[in-house]
């Protein structure tokens, strides 16, 4: 029998490599701040967990790593699915260049010109006002 190469697979189709990780940041929000597990935030979306998981490798969600569980911000949920706005935000600063953690950091950063913070701003329907934000910032 053959050895193969690390990472090969054994018929010769390219490298194995595990499920794709999900991506987290590290514990950035402020420790009051409401959060829940990813079996919460499926039971709220009606949606299984593997699907949240999906949500997150997609970038329609993020997650932080709080005591090596997953979270995700409590607010980043409404009535009915993810809050209006924050996929295309998400995407606009991950384009950028902006990782989890820095993009969490931003949507939960008082902004006095808006006024509140920009997952304040999401939530008040005034998403255009933040992608435009988001956008100056690439710049």
């Amino acid at each position: 029998m053959t050895r193969l190469a690390e990472g090969r697979s054994q018929f010769g189709y390219g490298i194995v490599t595990s499920v794709s990780a999900i991506p987290a940041a590290a514990d950035v929000l402020a420790p009051d701040l409401e959060v829940l597990s990813l079996p919460e935030v499926a039971d709220r979306l009606g949606l299984p967990v593997n699907r949240v998981h999906q949500l997150l490798r997609d970038g329609q969600l993020l997650a932080e790593r709080r005591g090596g569980v997953l979270v995700v911000p409590e607010q980043f949920l409404a009535a009915g699915g993810v809050v209006k706005g924050l996929p295309g935000t998400i995407t606009v600063l991950k384009d950028s260049g902006f990782s989890t953690g820095e993009i969490l950091r931003w949507l939960f950063t008082e902004d006095d010109s808006l006024p509140g913070t920009p997952i304040e701003a999401l939530r008040g329907d005034r998403g255009r006002e933040v992608k435009r934000r988001a956008q100056a910032l690439a710049f």
